[in-house]
């Protein structure tokens, strides 16, 4: 999956580790790419896949608005620790929800985990 957009900025960012540990999990079990509603952010949806996930505003033809990308996972080895990537912001006022979306997703995440089980 991969965005012919630009990015308007990039910045460094961690993940928590039960956040990125549920992705993936949801992920080897369901396969990618894999689709996740974020219940509190009306019309974003954040597509995942072993690349990036994407935050894309599903009321607008999916047009990007943030991205989590080049997750630092080579050689990981303490899966409690946070994960290091970058964060692609597409759209101009995506820096306001860019901690919001990710609770909302790691929620969202935690949800779909609990019912694979």
């Amino acid at each position: 999956m991969e965005t012919l957009i630009r990015p308007w900025r990039i910045f460094p960012k961690k993940i928590d580790a039960v956040c990125y540990n549920r992705g993936r999990l949801a992920l080897l079990r369901l396969g990618p790419p894999l689709r996740v509603t974020l219940r509190q952010h009306r019309g974003l949806e954040v597509i995942l896949d072993n690349a990036e996930w994407l935050c894309v505003d599903s009321n607008d033809e999916d047009r990007p608005i943030l991205a989590w990308r080049e997750f630092k996972i080579h050689a990981r080895s303490n899966l409690h620790r946070p994960v290091g990537c970058e964060l692609w912001l597409y759209h101009s006022c995506a820096g306001l929800i860019m901690g919001s979306a990710l609770d909302d997703l790691s929620t969202a995440l935690e949800t779909l985990t609990i019912d694979l089980r």
